[in-house]
């Protein structure tokens, strides 16, 4: 029996290094692995040069202007915070000494509907990095009813179609995180599996540990097959609203009075205390000491106001009302909305706090009756005003010219 040579290396075959075969070549285990190396190598540099060669603070935050109107300060915040992560992953070997880079996780606190997870989901299709967005509320403590933490980044392994390198250089958007405030500032007696124990389970993963992931998700069990990923490199972002989270500031700062007049301060100044606040103001919410010291990044959003949402509508690239006229004009109908329109929109989106997010349900509202006719409106304008929005109105509907064909 003859002795099987690899067609590339010239290794003979034997226990420790088998030879696959394939038509007249073949190939030993030494060279599949170095073959892989190489290919990964070539990856991870592509994957350098896209992120590294061109984006800047600057230039990421102009791929937020194209999406996310207002929030000046946290798309600045956001920005550099995302860049100096990813250059501390890529470029920290430049400067050689001992000192080491350590990793910035983000907190953003908003109201519903403001961009917080906009942002977030933006940046990570820009710099081609997988992303997993996580809802807090459905986390629980290992061993009881609900997802566990792990589960998290199981999503954003199978966001990266299983590639474990480009995981662990991943996004993780942990919404809602003001859901798991404990229920008071002490540490809790009994068991607070949803709120306490999650903010627990949390602290390993965010700072940057060996996990065993299930690939698949699910409960672990024994004969499970885990994969190790490292969470050192993920950049972890955290957003919620924190409702009273400004009184607590007011408190703070001394009751709800201005100065030394004693003069009462409006609802608006009190919305906007958000941007004073401070780890302490944190912990009185229900955030523990220790997942608050990982989450460095503190940024604030402001609430929309009307002409915010107003834009909002009408110029980001994905805007809503270009959206709608696509669908319309796939029919052949052009669909118009009147300024007043966009306005009442907006004010409605206000009344019931919903924010952006809101805006969708409410033009949704607005045009179903046009789009339940769309088939048959073909070579028509509909035109939506302001009584369309604030009483539901009938559309006008208007014939529009055929062009002329030219000889």
């Amino acid at each position: 029996m003859t002795t099987k040579v690899c067609s590339f290396c010239g290794a003979s075959e034997s226990a420790e290094n088998p030879i696959l075969t394939g038509g007249e070549a073949r190939i030993c285990k030494m060279c599949v692995t170095s073959a892989y190396d190489i290919m990964k190598d070539k990856e991870q540099a592509k994957f350098k040069a896209m992120d590294l060669a061109e984006f800047s603070p600057k230039a990421l935050k102009e791929i937020l202007d194209g999406y996310v109107i207002g929030q000046e300060d946290a798309k600045k915040t956001f920005s550099i915070a995302v860049y100096n992560h990813y250059k501390r992953i890529f470029r920290q070997h430049e400067i050689d000494d001992d000192s080491e880079i350590s990793k910035s996780n983000v907190l953003m606190i908003g109201p519903t509907g403001s961009g917080k997870t906009l942002m977030a989901q933006t940046l990570a299709r820009y710099l081609n990095v997988p992303i997993a967005i996580a809802d807090a509320t459905s986390l629980t403590e290992a061993g009881y009813v609900g997802e566990d933490v792990e589960n998290i980044l199981t999503k954003l392994l199978q966001n990266a179609n299983g590639d474990l390198k480009k995981a662990e250089r991943g996004i993780v958007f942990i919404d809602e995180i003001d859901k798991i405030s404990r229920l008071s500032e002490n540490r809790s007696i009994t068991r607070d599996v949803s709120g306490e124990g999650v903010q627990q389970a949390l602290l390993k993963i965010i700072e940057g540990a060996q996990i065993s992931v299930t690939p698949r998700g699910g409960r672990k069990h024994p004969n499970q097959d885990y994969v190790q990923m490292d969470t050192t490199n993920i950049l972890f972002v955290c957003g919620g609203a924190f409702d009273g989270l400004d009184e607590i500031i007011s408190r703070r700062l001394g009751k709800n009075t201005l100065g030394f007049t004693g003069v009462k301060r409006g609802e608006k100044e009190i919305k906007s205390l958000v941007g004073e606040v401070e780890p302490d103001d944190l912990v009185h919410y229900g955030l523990i000491p220790e997942l608050i010291g990982r989450l460095h990044v503190v940024t604030t959003l402001q609430e929309l106001s009307p002409d915010d949402l107003a834009r909002i509508m009408t110029e980001p690239k994905n805007a809503l009302l270009k959206q709608y006229q696509k669908l319309f004009a796939i029919d052949g109908v052009k669909l118009t909305f009147e300024s007043d329109a966009i306005r009442a929109v907006a004010e409605q989106a206000i009344k019931r706090k919903t924010g952006a997010r809101g805006l969708r349900s409410i033009l949704e509202k607005v045009t179903c009756e046009s789009m339940y006719e769309l088939p048959e409106l073909e070579g028509y304008e509909v035109v939506i005003n302001a009584n369309c929005v604030k009483n539901q109105e009938k559309p006008l509907y208007i014939k529009l010219a055929r062009e002329k064909k030219s000889a």
